[in-house]
C-alpha cells in the first residue's frame, strides 16, 4: 500500500477496504501515528482515543471479511467535534466548565456513524462552546492551521478543520451556527458542509443557539460529504428541529454534467457590503468561468444588506446562548474563558422586544431569499473575504459575515476550496442551494472539484525529529 494512507479519500479508501485490498486497522494505525508524531504543532485533539479505535477497526476488519460489509464508512478513520456527546468519554465543550462532564449517551449522529462502521479517532478541538475564539486561557491550546500553524484554523469547529487537512483524520464532525463548519473549512482548505436546517439531529450535541445550530460532515472532498451525509441525514422524533422528509441517494446525484443549472451571484453581500481581498475576488472570478463551462449559467443579484443578516443572526444567537448558559455564567463566570463568557453574556441584554423583533425580521429576510431562489438553482459567494490571519487575532463577532445568511435560512451550504493565495493559504467558494436540496449543493462542489486540481494540494508538515534533522 501507499505511504499516504493518511492523505486518501473516503471514496478511495472504502473501496479499497470493501475488496479487502486494504485493511482498516492498517488504517487506523497509520492515522493514529500521523497524529502521535505531528499533532503537536497542531493541538487538534484534546484527546485520542487510539485503544478503543484500535479495537473498532479490528472489529470492522473481521466484520468487512465476514462478508458484512455496512457501507463506505466501514472502517474509516474519524474525528468528532468535542461538543458531540461519546458515551463514557468526556465531551468539554472546549471549556473548564464542563471539563470533567462525563455523557452516558452517544449523540445521535455520533450513534449512526458508529452504526455505519466508522472508527472514532478521538475528540477534537473547538472553540470554547462553539463561540469564544481562539482563547489561550482555557484548559487546552487552540488548534492551529496546518498550512501555516501561525495562522487560526477557523472556528468554531477548528479542530475539525486543521485534523481533516493535516490528514489526521479522514473525516470529521463540526457544527455550524454562524459559520463554524465553513469557515474553518475555508481557512484549512477543505470541504465542509452545513446541510439544511433539520437534516441531521441534534441530540446530544451541546447546544448553542436552538434555532440556528446544524451539524455537519468536513471532509477533503464534497464526494466524501455526500458519502457522510448518506449515513447522518434522518428523522429523529426527539428533535424538535428534525425534518421528517425522503432521504436522497447524496453520492448518486454526484458525476452528471452541470448543463442548465442557474448560478446566481449576490454581488453586493462581497463587492460592497465587505472588503474582499484582491486574491479572493479574483478566485471567485475565475470559478465562475469554471461553472459556465461546465454548462452552467452566472447571474448577478442583489440581496438585502449582509449585515442586516449578520445582525439579525447575532442577535438570535445572543439571546439562545444565554438562555442555555445564562445560569452557569451567573453563578460560575470564571469557569469561562474571556471571549466565550462576554459573548455569550451579550444575550441577557436582549430584549423581549428585540428578540421578537429580530424573528420577524428574519422570517422577512428568509422569504426574500427563497423568491430570489426561484429562479436560481444556486448561489454562490466566497465564504471568507480574508484568507487565515494570524491565531489568536481575528474577532468573529465583528463586521458582515457571508456565511451567516444560510443559518437564518437554514439553507445547505458548502464551502470547497478554489485556490491558494500568494502565501500559499487557502482561498474558498461557498456554494449555497434550496432546502432539503443538499445533493445539488455537492453535485456542484463535486463537480468544480473534478474540474480543478486544487484537491491534489496538501500542507506539508514535518515531524519534529525530521525537522531538527534538516
Amino acid at each position: 500500500m501507499t505511504t499516504d494512507l493518511h492523505f486518501m479519500t473516503i471514496a478511495e479508501a472504502s473501496g479499497l477496504i470493501k475488496s479487502g485490498k486494504l485493511s482498516p486497522v492498517e488504517l487506523t494505525k497509520a492515522f493514529l501515528g500521523r497524529i502521535e508524531a505531528l499533532d503537536s504543532q497542531l493541538d487538534s485533539y484534546l484527546m485520542v482515543l487510539g485503544e478503543q479505535a484500535l479495537a473498532d477497526a479490528k472489529t470492522a476488519e473481521a466484520e468487512i471479511a465476514a462478508g458484512n460489509w455496512k457501507g463506505p464508512l466501514h472502517g474509516i478513520p474519524i474525528g468528532l467535534k468535542d461538543i458531540y456527546n461519546t458515551a463514557g468519554i468526556r465531551t468539554t465543550g472546549h471549556s473548564a466548565l464542563f471539563k470533567d462532564h462525563v455523557p452516558t449517551e452517544d449523540a445521535v449522529t455520533v450513534a449512526r456513524l458508529r452504526a455505519a462502521g466508522a472508527v472514532v479517532l478521538g475528540k477534537l478541538s473547538t472553540w470554547e462552546f462553539a463561540i469564544g475564539g481562539a482563547s489561550f486561557d482555557l484548559p487546552w491550546p487552540p488548534a492551529r492551521n496546518p498550512w501555516n500553524p501561525k495562522h487560526e484554523p477557523g472556528g468554531s469547529s477548528s479542530g475539525s478543520g486543521a485534523a481533516v487537512a493535516a490528514g489526521l483524520a479522514m473525516a470529521a464532525m463540526g457544527t455550524d451556527t454562524g459559520g463554524s463548519i465553513r469557515g474553518p473549512a475555508s481557512w484549512c482548505g477543505i470541504a465542509g458542509h452545513k446541510p439544511t436546517y433539520g437534516y441531521l439531529s441534534r441530540r446530544g450535541v451541546l447546544p448553542l443557539s436552538f434555532s440556528l445550530d446544524h451539524a455537519g460532515p468536513m471532509c477533503w472532498t464534497s464526494e466524501d460529504c455526500a458519502l457522510m451525509m448518506q449515513v447522518l441525514a434522518g428523522h429523529d422524533p426527539l428533535d424538535a428541529g428534525s425534518a421528517d422528509v425522503t432521504i436522497p441517494d447524496f453520492a448518486a446525484a454526484l458525476g452528471s454534467d452541470l448543463k442548465g443549472m442557474k448560478i446566481a451571484v449576490p454581488r453586493n453581500f462581497f463587492e460592497t457590503d465587505v472588503t474582499c481581498e484582491p486574491e479572493i475576488l479574483a478566485a471567485f472570478n475565475a470559478s465562475m468561468e469554471v461553472f459556465k463551462s461546465l454548462g452552467a449559467t452566472v447571474t448577478d443579484i442583489t440581496l438585502p444588506s449582509l449585515g442586516l443578516f449578520t445582525d439579525v443572526n447575532s442577535l438570535i444567537t445572543a439571546a439562545e446562548a444565554y438562555a442555555i448558559h445564562g445560569d452557569w455564567l451567573r453563578k460560575t463566570p470564571e469557569l469561562y474563558g474571556e471571549r466565550g463568557r462576554l459573548r455569550m453574556m451579550a444575550g441577557a441584554f436582549v430584549s423581549a422586544d428585540t428578540f421578537i423583533n429580530s424573528q420577524r425580521e428574519r422570517a422577512r429576510l428568509v422569504s426574500i431569499v427563497a423568491e430570489a431562489m426561484k429562479t436560481a438553482d444556486l448561489l454562490m459567494m466566497p465564504t471568507r473575504q480574508m484568507v487565515a490571519p494570524i491565531l489568536g487575532g481575528y474577532d468573529s463577532s465583528t463586521g458582515p459575515s457571508l456565511t451567516r445568511p444560510f443559518n437564518m435560512t437554514g439553507y445547505p451550504a458548502l464551502s470547497v476550496c478554489n485556490g491558494f493565495n500568494s502565501a500559499g493559504l487557502p482561498i474558498s467558494l461557498q456554494i449555497a442551494g434550496r432546502p432539503f436540496e443538499d445533493h445539488i449543493v455537492l453535485k456542484a462542489g463535486d463537480a468544480y472539484e473534478k474540474a480543478t486540481a486544487y484537491r491534489k494540494v496538501r500542507p506539508t508538515l514535518t515531524t519534529p525529529l525530521a525537522a531538527a534533522a534538516n
